[in-house]
């Protein structure tokens, strides 16, 4: 009998250790458990057989050859800069003929994708290091292809480096915040049209591009700074300061934009001449190719017509030599897509001109060749093309809309290869010849693995395998994607991944919380890895699920652009629909439903509270857009047009006008910072909730931005909104 005691008192401990562990929020927002190695920061040399990537904390960088990974040098290394200003690198860049770096340290963020930072230019075979100007704080600092000299931005206003000479010369003398801007765009454009730098080189060095916009008419937007993480605010102010900036809501008046374009050796600037009444973006400049000329990308105010112009920098004048209308509109994965060929004489567009997102090759006059690639599926990437081999890679999801694929195709049309093996979602990063590329792979069941390629997609080695990860993956206890899909009433077939709870009970009904985002073009039902939120509910007995509505991605143009004009209506339609599928499963509790969103999620969440008639008992909407009249015009009028000619679809479809049909609890959320959905959004929709006697609960982050982070900030946002759902639904 004493044995047995003995016995079962060694077992117990055994047990106790062998438990799996749960997800916890602090593993979601604090120590980031679930945060699998990666390979990143590689930059590609111009013989695409060697890379750079920082290494020694920054302080050095070091130089792999792609085939082995083995160090063939270091070429740069502060430690043996003589006086080196710098004690670590953030990021750098190598001139086009790999004998100088520019460097930046200091980093500090503006907007999304703009930022300012301290630049150094360091010459490698001299080992020295200078500061590109005394006063610092440049935004993107760009070598001119002969590396000779280095144009930056400074105060709006956009100046040259001449690096041999050590002189510096000031090209724009009219730059003013909050008026006129020079090689950077304005918010919108930065915002909705993805990127910093509106300035160019010509391949010969002797023209620097350059867009200038006029923000003096574009009305200005500010919000209160309170202490907090703001980077505007004054640490010791009694009293709040303000931030005030121009942002074009839909329908107002956008910067007017022009392309000048300054010669290096006679200091002339001149204006290029676009012939067009109607109001229209500027949201690329581009060089053609080798001695060539310079593209401008342009669209009409709605963005249902993109413009190809090659402009004669002599005599100003520009020539529209490619037009692409659609009856929705054009999305701006067009402009970067955009490449010309190198022999001079074609250039490659992505587009849907068929009804689905394709590849397509054209003469430089504008005459269509081919079509690359077609079928009932997108290209939902273009990685370039391989003048060498004359083969065009992209990604795509041919399989499914839940997949990812990478290929290859043939500039003829008649090769096509797929370079990835594993199902699940891929992406690729080439080389600069191609010679190489690193796929990145994963799948709701597999943490990332990352591999290196060559141009054919025979596997050279494995980068990253994350087995330790794996290994630490096994203490946990995680419960599983599952996929599944269902048909609406409509018969519309939607696309849905569920978690269940752990210990799940098909005997029992549990409370479910859906989670979306829903936006055009977006995805959140795909095959890749990701533990989140859903798991630490999962943990808490909630069934997790979410679907990807009408409007979402990677399921052709009439699937995607079915909500044009109407923003909201279909999308939180079949939410609700989803809301009832999901009810009517037997082990779903139809009377504890809740939705929760971020952004549009938020937008989604807050509108289906109003329209769903009681199917969600709870809503969270996190900084959610509430009148569409609101938001900003780039994005907005992309899929609403403006206001005063399609007033009925903001009307009808911002929850901010369906206010008195809210039933059940609503939770707003928002950053008194956000720049991009305007915590208006919320304290308007507050009024009208409150005129119509409806309850709700308000929560607000002093100084936030639209991301809500910094500190603790996230780990408290999660908590508060875990106990929430458990206060309200469970």
């Amino acid at each position: 009998m004493n044995r047995i005691l003995l016995m079962i008192g060694i077992l117990l401990p055994l047990t106790v250790l062998a438990q799996k562990k749960t997800v916890s929020l602090e593993d979601l927002n604090k120590s980031h458990t679930f945060h699998a190695k990666s390979v990143s920061g590689l930059k590609s040399m111009n013989d695409g057989i060697h890379y750079t990537i920082l290494e020694n904390k920054a302080t050095q960088i070091v130089k792999y050859a792609y085939a082995t990974g083995k160090q063939v040098g270091i070429i740069m290394d502060l430690e043996k800069i003589e006086d080196c200003p710098i004690h670590y690198i953030q990021s750098y860049e190598l001139n086009n003929d790999e004998t100088k770096i520019l460097v930046y340290v200091n980093r500090k963020a503006v907007y999304r994708h703009s930022f300012k930072a301290d630049f150094y230019v360091y010459d490698i075979k001299r080992k020295e290091i200078k500061a590109l100007s005394e006063e610092g704080k440049e935004q993107v600092a760009t070598f001119s292809p002969n590396g000779e000299m280095v144009a930056y931005v400074k105060d709006n206003n956009i100046y040259i480096n001449k690096l041999k000479f050590g002189t510096t010369a000031q090209i724009t003398d009219d730059g003013e915040f909050n008026k006129i801007i020079n090689g950077i765009p304005d918010w919108v454009y930065e915002e909705e049209f993805g990127y910093n730098k509106a300035l160019e080189w010509s391949p010969n060095s002797m023209e620097l591009a350059f867009v200038r916009f006029d923000e003096s008419k574009v009305k200005e937007f500010a919000f209160p700074l309170y202490k907090g993480s703001h980077p505007a605010y004054e640490e010791n102010a009694l009293y709040p300061g303000e931030y005030t900036f121009k942002y074009p809501k839909a329908g107002e008046t956008n910067s007017e934009v022009s392309v000048n374009v300054f010669h290096v050796k006679n200091r002339t600037t001149k204006t290029m001449k676009i012939e067009d009444k109607e109001e229209y973006y500027i949201p690329r400049i581009r060089w053609t190719y080798e001695d060539g000329k310079l593209a401008i990308l342009k669209m009409n105010r709605l963005q249902n017509q993109f413009d190809l112009l090659i402009a004669n920098t002599a005599s100003t004048l520009t020539k529209n030599i490619f037009t692409h209308r659609n009856e929705y509109y054009i999305a701006e994965d067009v402009l970067d897509n955009l490449t010309f060929l190198s022999n001079g004489k074609h250039f490659i567009y992505v587009g849907e001109l068929d009804g689905y997102n394709h590849i397509h090759l054209y003469t430089m006059a504008g005459m269509k060749i081919r079509q690359l690639t077609k079928g009932e599926w997108d290209v939902m990437e273009y990685y370039g093309y391989d003048a060498k081999k004359k083969m065009v890679y992209y990604k795509a999801a041919e399989k499914s809309p839940t997949q990812r694929e990478v290929y290859s195709v043939s500039l003829d049309g008649k090769k096509k290869y797929k370079l990835s093996q594993k199902e699940g979602t891929n992406t690729a990063v080439f080389s600069s010849n191609y010679k190489y590329f690193i796929n990145y792979y994963s799948s709701t069941s597999t943490p990332p693995k990352i591999t290196l390629h060559d141009q054919s997609g025979k596997l050279i080695r494995t980068l990253e395998d994350n087995a330790e990860f794996a290994k630490k993956m096994d203490e946990y206890e995680i419960s599983p994607k599952e996929f599944f899909s269902f048909t609406t009433s409509e018969g519309i077939e939607l696309n849905g991944w569920m978690v269940k709870p752990l210990n799940f009970d098909a005997s029992k009904k549990y409370p479910v919380l859906m989670t979306q985002y829903s936006g055009p073009n977006s995805q959140k039902v795909l095959d890749k890895w990701g533990i989140g939120w859903e798991q630490y509910l999962a943990a808490e007995g909630y069934v997790v699920a979410c679907v990807d509505p009408r409007g979402t991605g990677a399921r052709g143009e009439q699937f995607r652009k079915c909500t044009y004009m109407k923003l909201g209506q279909l999308e939180s339609d079949d939410q609700i629909e989803a809301a009832k599928y999901l009810g009517s499963l037997h082990y779903c509790d139809a009377n504890r439903m809740a939705i929760w969103g971020w952004s549009y999620g938020g937008f989604m969440s807050s509108s289906c509270l109003s329209k769903g008639n009681g199917v969600f008992k709870v809503g969270i909407a996190v900084a959610p857009v509430t009148n569409w009249r609101y938001y900003d015009s780039v994005y907005t009028e992309r899929y609403m047009r403006r206001p005063q000619e399609n007033a009925k679809g903001y009307d009808n479809n911002s929850p901010i006008n369906m206010a008195e049909n809210l039933t059940g609890r609503l939770f707003l959320i928002h950053g008194t910072a956000d720049d991009n959905v305007h915590y208006q959004n919320t304290l308007e929709y507050v009024e009208q909730l409150v005129q119509a006697g409806k309850q709700f609960d308000m929560f607000v982050y002093p100084n936030r931005n639209h991301s809500i982070f910094g500190g603790n900030t996230r780990m408290h946002l999660y908590q508060m909104m875990s106990d929430y759902l458990n206060k309200n639904l469970k």
